[in-house]
């Protein structure tokens, strides 16, 4: 397997690889890593697909992208996925998967065509005061001492950052600052989270930074992430005779472990409580999801919160007992083995009348029954105590949503504090108990609080124990690479599994694993797309610096006079001129 980038690579189709029609594959898991994976290997592998089973424990497949009606409780969605242009891996895999509402379109012409007609920005990005303008005016409000940390951060090696807390690289300037607000708040970031991620995440979206206060980086689908992404995969694959086996507990896999070879012998698994499992043949390939960020997920309801569940976590005790057999298969407990600190909750919110999607206008600017981009992201309560961020994203959110109602999520950084209006830590609250604080950050009048959080909407609220925990602070090793060192017919997919400059929390991440896994154990002679490089563009990094600056000139070291002549030499060059270009640098005053 190769990296590649441009045109000549990205329209090649390979051929097929030798044994393709001998190999079959097992996927243990259906989240969106076993869903690219083995839609890899039918459309470049071309391995028949009625020799490609998925595995999955649940019911549903899609893993951590969801969204679906429970019965009783309402419409639930634990998380959202943001989206851009430059997720290499995701757009090569779902140009090749129809639409299922656009005839003779791709999910990819349908995304691509949506985000034309309605490209999304925020216009309102953070409150204060209960719905008030928090006055961020788009700037970053980095001064000296953060822009130099953060370079330093920029600069760093891996080596340098390994083990390391965001706290302990960054000071509270950087720590108080806007960008901090937006960026932890986008990405889910916690100052006691690895600087190892951090460092990683500002390379990967270096050429977003401008998009940051409102948002325009970003892209959404037309639906929740399941109707949008997962059900048109699914339905491909199985058109393509890929067999999916649900209630399928998968508990361990052997391994043939011998100095410079490693292969998978058998895949052990429970169904309809009875112990089963296949040996696994010369031709037969294991590609394993490890760790899962909503394991456990517990859902509570309008009257019953959500409860942690720090019991048996499946996904977790699998890649344990996996990981215990060769140091190459990475260390879970690195994850895993601290729930307080890789915890959050959401709650999806249903609004049931008119009444709350006025306020929902008065902050978003816009029609929330449009049709059309709403909040466009989050918006942040900046002096909230749970730290409570909310989206509406284009409605209707799910399918078989009624017309008048709106779908919200809502989600906190701080799920152990108090509140600011209820006065409980909001793993302790109901459903109506997180409305009624979501509403008065919302500016609500007290007075309406009570009786529009019991009468005009319903939450389903979410604990996810580990939600986070691919952020905690790592090193090397920690994560296994997705074909370790000697595996001939096995790797390690999804969110936890080792691939170059990527970043995970991210749906190119899952996919970017599948499709590698895929490549390298076929063989496929096709270059995987490299991540996108705008880390290595002047230009993106110039574009970035003026941002991050607030549009302040560079300072210029010495007396004015040196100054002026430096200017004067810039002027004719190359590096002058994109200096100026990105107003970097003032302008000789003739003197």
């Amino acid at each position: 397997m190769y990296y590649s980038s441009g045109n000549y690579e990205a329209f090649a189709r390979p051929r097929k690889p030798e044994g393709a029609d001998r190999k079959s594959a097992w996927f243990v898991g259906a989240g969106l890593a076993s869903l690219a994976g083995a839609a890899f290997l039918v459309r470049d592998g071309q391995v028949p697909g009625e020799r490609i089973t998925i595995l999955e424990r649940l019911k549903l497949a899609g893993g951590a992208l969801d969204g679906i009606k429970e019965p009783k409780k309402g419409f639930v969605i634990r998380g959202g996925r943001e989206l851009e242009d430059h997720m290499e891996c995701l757009w090569d895999l779902f140009r090749s998967v129809p639409s299922l509402e656009i005839p003779d379109a791709s999910v990819l012409d349908e995304f691509y065509w949506l985000n034309k007609d309605d490209p999304n920005r925020s216009l309102q990005r953070v409150t204060e005061r209960r719905g008030q303008d928090a006055g961020t005016d788009g700037l970053f409000a980095l001064n000296d001492r953060a822009q130099k940390e953060l370079v330093r951060v920029f600069l760093a090696t891996r080596e340098e950052l390994e083990g390391k807390r965001i706290d302990e690289v960054f000071g509270r300037d950087f720590l108080d600052s806007n960008f901090w607000l937006y960026w932890r708040t986008m990405f889910a970031f916690e100052e006691w989270h690895g600087a190892l991620e951090m460092k990683l995440y500002v390379h990967r979206f270096v050429h977003h930074v401008g998009g940051l206060p409102d948002l325009s980086a970003l892209k959404f689908t037309k639906y929740n992430q399941y109707e949008s992404m997962v059900l048109p995969l699914t339905r491909w694959l199985m058109d393509q005779g890929v067999t999916f086996r649900f209630e399928t507990e998968v508990t361990d896999i052997d391994f043939d472990l011998t100095p410079g070879h490693k292969r998978a012998t058998r895949i052990h698994w429970l169904a309809d409580g009875q112990e089963g499992g296949v040996d696994l043949g010369e031709d037969d390939l294991v590609l394993t999801t490890i760790g899962s960020l909503t394991e456990n997920s517990d859902e509570g309801d309008q009257h019953t919160p959500a409860r942690l569940d720090e019991g048996p976590a499946p996904a977790w005790d699998l890649w344990r007992r996996i990981a215990a057999k060769d140091p190459s298969f990475g260390h879970p407990e690195v994850f895993c083995g601290n729930i307080p600190a890789s915890k959050w909750e959401s709650a999806t919110v249903t609004t049931l009348d008119p009444r709350i999607p006025r306020y929902i206008q008065k902050i978003a600017k816009r029609d929330p029954f449009s049709g059309r981009v709403v909040t466009g992201g989050i918006v942040t309560a900046r002096d909230s105590s749970w730290l409570l961020s909310w989206t509406v994203n284009r409605q209707p959110h799910f399918k078989q949503q009624p017309d008048d109602q709106i779908v919200v999520w809502v989600y906190s950084l701080f799920v152990d504090r108090p509140g600011d209006y209820v006065r409980k830590p909001m793993q302790e609250c109901t459903g109506e108990e997180i409305t009624r604080e979501w509403l008065y950050h919302l500016g609500v009048p007290e007075e309406e609080i009570g009786d529009l959080a019991a009468n005009a909407a319903r939450c389903v609220p979410v604990m996810m124990p580990y939600v986070t925990s691919f952020f905690l602070p790592r090193r090397a090793g920690d994560r296994p690479r997705v074909v370790p060192e000697g595996a001939v017919n096995f790797a390690f997919i999804g969110q936890f599994a080792e691939t170059t400059r990527d970043t995970i929390f991210t749906t190119e991440y899952s996919v970017r694993t599948g499709m590698e896994a895929a490549y390298q154990l076929l063989g496929i002679e096709r270059g995987v797309p490299e991540v996108f490089n705008s880390t290595y563009d002047v230009r993106a990094l110039l574009t970035a610096t003026s941002h991050l600056r607030d549009g302040a000139e560079l300072s210029l070291p010495g007396p004015e006079f040196v100054r002026r002549r430096l200017l004067r030499k810039l002027e004719s060059t190359e590096v002058g001129q994109l200096l100026a270009e990105f107003d970097l640098l003032g302008g000789d005053d003739g003197k």
